[in-house]
C-alpha cells in the first residue's frame, strides 16, 4: 500500500489533485458569468443559474454510473478517458448557437466530469494505507476548492476581455495540461479487484448504504451543506453586480478566491481531528458557516467578502470530514458509496437554487440568509445525533448501536 509521505503518495496525491483541479475548473466556469448570460440571452436569474444546475444535476446522476463502473474496470481507465472527452465538449460549448444548446452541452460536461469524483476517493481507499488516507482526502478535497478558484477566476477574468466564449476555449486549453500531467503522474492500481458491472449489484450496493445509517447521515451532511453554500455564490453575483456595488465580471470572478480558506480548511481538517471526535468538528465547521452567512447581512463589501471567507472555511472543512466519514464507514464497494455521498452533495447544488429563489424574490439577500440558516440548523442537528452512534461491523452487515461519542 500507498505508505504516507513517500514520493509515490506525493505523485498520487498530486496526480488526483491535477484531475480535481481540471474538472471543478470545468463544473463551475457559468457561475461569475451570470450575469452576463441574463443579459447575454434575455433570460432571468433562475434561468441563468440553470447554466450550473443543469451540470451539477447531469454529474450528480452520472456518479452513480461511474463509480460502479470503475469497480468494474478500474479507477485509472475511467478518470483518463472522462477526462479526455471533457476537453472536447469544453472547447465546444464556445460555439454554442443559443441558450438550449449551451444547456445541453453543460449537461454533457456535468456527466463527464462525474469520472473522477466517482473513481479518486475508491482509488485512495483502496491504494493508501489508512494513515496515509485521511491526509490524501483532505488534500484532495482542498483541490477541489482551487478547481473551482481556478474555473471562476478564469472565465471572470478572460470574459470581461474577450466574452464569456473565450472563456471555454481558454479553459480547453487548460484541460490539455492537466490530462497530460494525470496520465504521466498517476501510478497504476495495485490492489484494485475487478467486479463485473451488474444493475442487480449496483442497486442492491446502493441499498445497502442508504439503509446504513452512519453513510446516509453523513450524506445528508454533505448534501444540504452544499445545496446552500454553492447557491449563495450564485445570488451574491447578482448582489454584487447591481448598485451600489457594480463589479464586472473579472471582479465577480476575483471574489471567488474567497474559497482558498476552504482549501486551507479541507487540507488541515485530517490533523487537526486525529484522536478527536469528527462528528464533534463536523458542528464546529457548520457554526462557523452560519457565522459567516449572518456576517454577510453587513452592506459593506469588505464585510461581504470575510463573511464568505468564514463561510468557505466551515463549509469545506466540513465536506472534508464527511466525506472521510463515508469512505471509512464503507465496508465494500467503496466506489458505490463515494458516489452515493457525491450524489447527495451535487444533487444540493442543484436544487438548492430552487429552494433559495422564493426567499431572494421574498426579500433578495435577507432572505437568502434567512433560507440558508434554516437548512444549516437542520444539518447541525444531524451532526449531533450522529455523535451518539458508532457501527458494529460484521462482514457484510452493518449493525449501528445507540451509544456516546
Amino acid at each position: 500500500m500507498i505508505q504516507c509521505n513517500t514520493p509515490k503518495f506525493w505523485y498520487a496525491t498530486l496526480a488526483l489533485c491535477i484531475g480535481s483541479v481540471m474538472v471543478f475548473s470545468n463544473l463551475y466556469i457559468t457561475q461569475p458569468l451570470l450575469p452576463v448570460l441574463r443579459a447575454d440571452f434575455d433570460i432571468d436569474s433562475l434561468e441563468a443559474s440553470l447554466s450550473l444546475s443543469v451540470a451539477t444535476l447531469s454529474m450528480g446522476v452520472c456518479l452513480l454510473f461511474f463509480g460502479p463502473l470503475s469497480d468494474a474496470i478500474g479507477r485509472r481507465v475511467v478518470i483518463l478517458f472522462t477526462l479526455l472527452l471533457l476537453c472536447l465538449v469544453t472547447v465546444a460549448t464556445a460555439f454554442a448557437a443559443d441558450y438550449t444548446s449551451l444547456l445541453i452541452l453543460r449537461c454533457i460536461q456535468g456527466a463527464l466530469i462525474a469520472g473522477l469524483p466517482a473513481a479518486a476517493l475508491a482509488y485512495m481507499g483502496e491504494e493508501f494505507e489508512s494513515k496515509a488516507l485521511l491526509l490524501a482526502v483532505g488534500i484532495y478535497i482542498g483541490a477541489n476548492t482551487l478547481g473551482g478558484v481556478a474555473g471562476r477566476l478564469i472565465s471572470g477574468l478572460v470574459a470581461a476581455e474577450w466574452g464569456w466564449r473565450s472563456s471555454f476555449l481558454f479553459l480547453g486549453a487548460f484541460d490539455l495540461v492537466c490530462l497530460f500531467l494525470v496520465f504521466r503522474m498517476m501510478p497504476a492500481s495495485q490492489r484494485f479487484v475487478a467486479r463485473p458491472f451488474r444493475f442487480h449489484q449496483v442497486r442492491n450496493d446502493l441499498m445497502l448504504h442508504l439503509r446504513n445509517p452512519m453513510i446516509l447521515a453523513a450524506c445528508f451532511i454533505g448534501g444540504l451543506n452544499f445545496f446552500i453554500f454553492v447557491n449563495q455564490y450564485s445570488y451574491i453575483t447578482f448582489v454584487l453586480a447591481d448598485e451600489p456595488y457594480g463589479l464586472s465580471s473579472d471582479w465577480l470572478g476575483l471574489f471567488f478566491l474567497t474559497y482558498l480558506t476552504g482549501t486551507l480548511a479541507a487540507s488541515i481538517s485530517g490533523r487537526l481531528v486525529k484522536n478527536r471526535s469528527q462528528t464533534g468538528a463536523m458542528g464546529v465547521g457548520i457554526v462557523i458557516f452560519m457565522a459567516g452567512t449572518l456576517l454577510t447581512l453587513i452592506p459593506n463589501l469588505i464585510v461581504i467578502i470575510a463573511g464568505f471567507f468564514i463561510n468557505a472555511l466551515g463549509f469545506f472543512f466540513t465536506h472534508s470530514l464527511a466525506a472521510g466519514w463515508v469512505t471509512s464507514h464503507a465496508q465494500w464497494a467503496r466506489a458505490s458509496a463515494t458516489s452515493l455521498y457525491l450524489m447527495f452533495y451535487y444533487a444540493g447544488a442543484t436544487l438548492g437554487g430552487f429552494y433559495l429563489e422564493p426567499f431572494w424574490r421574498w426579500a433578495e439577500w435577507e432572505g437568502v440568509v434567512t433560507g440558508s440558516l434554516l437548512i444549516l440548523s437542520i444539518t447541525f442537528s444531524i451532526t449531533l445525533w450522529l455523535g451518539r452512534r458508532r457501527p458494529v461491523f460484521d462482514g457484510y452487515s452493518s449493525v449501528v448501536k445507540t451509544m456516546p461519542d
